[in-house]
């Protein structure tokens, strides 16, 4: 009697055994090195490191979002009511608030780029940004200008809120821990609106949430479990 063959795997062609494949993660680096660049930037010249000592002013004067310009103020140079819409999400006002939007955008990031890709991802996050944007040049009547990502990066959560929901309801699960999720992303807001006193620009993180989870109806993963 023969020996029968032996069934088991070669380790060489196993799954187990094949390299991972590798990460996405130029277009969120990107955006964080674009974001640390500005902001150490403005720092060094803060101290009197280098350049003008006023080149913060200057960079939130042209790059904030400042909803006097959508009235009657006039603008430094053209277009600036427009790029507005955009270069807000690239200024923070400072390392802290800088390294908490960083630290949070490559998380979540490079979640969405794992399900999406890295095209799509940035599609999600200047629509949302745009849309963080749009809601508070449309609720708010702040005299001071609004700087930073985090209406990008609540877009990203509602994202993935958004496919979280589209899921469960496939599936015929419980929306409870997406209740949840939103639940806790008000509080949030709530005790950071009252620990700034009342500087958060709250109506940036609504409108790039909405902004995020409408864009995820179109954008959707692969994986993603429809019915």
């Amino acid at each position: 009697m023969t020996k029968p063959p032996d069934a088991r795997p070669d380790p060489q062609t196993s799954p187990s055994a094949l390299p991972a494949p590798r990460r996405r993660v130029t277009a969120v680096l990107g955006l964080i090195l674009i974001c640390c660049l500005i902001e150490f930037t403005l720092t060094l010249s803060d101290h009197g490191l280098i350049g003008p000592s006023h080149l913060r002013g200057l960079a939130y004067q042209n790059g904030g979002f400042w909803t006097g310009l959508l009235h009657n103020w006039q603008p430094n140079f053209a277009l600036q009511p427009v790029t507005m819409f955009f270069t807000y999400a690239f200024l923070h006002a400072g390392l802290l608030h800088l390294s908490m939007n960083m630290i949070t955008l490559w998380s979540i990031g490079l979640a969405i780029t794992d399900r999406v890709g890295q095209w799509r991802f940035l599609l999600i996050y200047l629509v949302s940004l745009l849309g963080g944007a749009i809601a508070f040049g449309l609720l708010s009547s702040a005299l001071r200008p609004m700087v930073g990502a985090s209406g990008a990066l609540f877009g990203l959560v509602g994202a993935w809120l958004a496919w979280e929901t589209i899921e469960r309801l496939a599936e015929r699960a419980r929306l409870r821990p997406v209740l949840w999720s939103v639940f806790w992303l008000t509080m949030l807001n709530v005790v950071l609106w009252w620990i700034t006193g009342g500087q958060l620009a709250w109506e940036t993180h609504l409108g790039g949430a909405l902004a995020g989870a409408l864009v995820a109806l179109v954008i959707r993963p692969a994986d993603l479990a429809t019915g």
